[in-house]
């Protein structure tokens, strides 16, 4: 099958990234769990809109937020597991400025795939499963793939959704996976 996999808030955890660098540049003591809504980061911070946000994150050492990302436990080694069966398709959304520091960023962390789509209608790549945690890509996702298996990565800043499939962790995909797999339907 082929596997659409989200990056930030699913395999990167972008809301450490951002508030670990965030509470170093401005001395403040932010925790990643007290973002709990999609775009949260307003609420904690001093900018006042997203566009300021992704501002402040675009610059750095000569390289975007994106390129230090940590991953979430279990996510490299289930990639690893589910790419002798299945095709890993990363299909994430990024600013432009980001493209270089996502590409390094997979190679640095050996994600297994031999395909990328960087765009924000990720419905547009035809997969059979699609894992992802922002709200609107779940949305979307499902009304418009309904022949395609759509989970959802249980977020604070997600709901559940008729029809989607949750996963709390990484175990918990592997094995909703094998199952769909064993089905041999989406």
């Amino acid at each position: 099958m082929r596997l659409g996999i989200d990056l930030d808030g699913v395999v990167a955890d972008f809301n450490a990234g951002w508030v670990s660098l965030y509470n170093d540049q401005f001395d403040r003591e932010l925790a990643s769990d007290m973002v709990t809504s999609w775009g949260g980061m307003i609420d904690l911070t001093h900018f006042t809109d997203m566009g300021e946000f992704w501002r402040w994150a675009g610059q750095g050492d000569g390289h975007s937020i994106f390129r230090h990302l940590d991953t979430y436990p279990g996510a490299v080694e289930t990639l690893e597991q589910l790419a002798v069966m299945h095709d890993i398709v990363i299909i994430t959304t990024k600013p432009d400025w980001a493209i270089h520091d996502t590409f390094a960023w997979l190679s640095d962390h050996r994600i297994p795939t031999r395909e990328v789509h960087i765009l924000e209608d990720k419905w547009t790549v035809p997969c059979d499963v699609y894992l992802d945690d922002a709200p609107h890509q779940i949305e979307a996702i499902h009304a418009n793939r309904p022949e395609s298996a759509m989970v959802r990565f249980v977020r604070a800043w997600n709901d559940p959704r008729p029809g989607v499939h949750d996963i709390e962790d990484w175990d918990e995909f592997l094995s909703l996976v094998g199952r769909l797999a064993e089905r041999g339907t989406a």
